[in-house]
């Protein structure tokens, strides 16, 4: 299968070192690119991209925006979006990421994390496995809205695996810490996904700090 990707930047050159990039994995297509936020949505919905690199920081509409109209809780068929952002501490990724951001990237951060990050949004199981997304998302811990209570609450178990999706660890990893198969391990992840109601292992891990579920490091 080709993961097919769009390309929001609203620096030409940016776009040009991505996209060679991304094209020189036999099976990575970059279907559309676009130099701002209006464009980007536009191109979305018209080439339906697998993935979505989105630049926090574009004219006419900023990334955050273009991630809540692509990926966010009433969008009907989202687009994995992966925000990309210059700074380590961009004030602006939190909000993606509770706007269903797949995760993000640093421009620094060289060509292999970007397909990785690319790979990781298509399986939507390693999206926070990068040592940047854990101290990102270490960074804004305590700093989202007032949480209120769970409509159906996490089991002990699922508060326990929720906080291991939050320092990074894979299913494998998880499986190999408690003791039980990845399957289960697999099961309760997506348990853990309806009861907060959001879309993927980022959104566990932005509210599981919230919730206080993860352990500083």
């Amino acid at each position: 299968m080709t993961i097919r990707v769009l390309i929001a930047d609203d620096q030409e050159m940016v776009r040009r070192g991505l996209r060679r990039i991304l094209e020189s994995q036999p099976d990575m297509a970059v279907v559309c690119e676009a130099a701002d936020g209006v464009t980007a949505v536009e191109m979305a919905r018209r080439f339906q991209p697998d993935v979505a690199l989105v630049d926090i920081r574009m004219p006419r509409m900023d990334g955050l925006e273009v991630t809540r109209l692509l990926a966010g809780p009433d969008v009907a068929t989202p687009v994995r979006v992966v925000v990309v952002t210059t700074f380590d501490l961009d004030e602006y990724v939190y909000p993606a990421l509770r706007h269903g951001a797949s995760g993000f990237l640093l421009k620094r951060s060289g060509p292999a994390l970007l397909i990785e990050a690319v790979r990781a949004a298509v399986a939507g199981d390693s999206l926070i496995s990068p040592s940047v997304t854990v101290r990102l998302l270490k960074h804004v811990t305590g700093s989202g809205p007032g949480q209120e209570p769970l409509p159906e609450p996490l089991t002990e178990r699922e508060i326990e695996i929720a906080g291991q999706v939050a320092e990074g660890k894979t299913n494998a990893d998880i499986a190999a810490e408690l003791f039980i198969s990845p399957g289960t391990v697999k099961t309760h992840v997506a348990s853990v996904q309806r009861k907060l109601g959001v879309r993927n292992r980022v959104g566990i891990a932005v509210r599981a700090w919230e919730m206080g579920y993860a352990r500083p490091r």
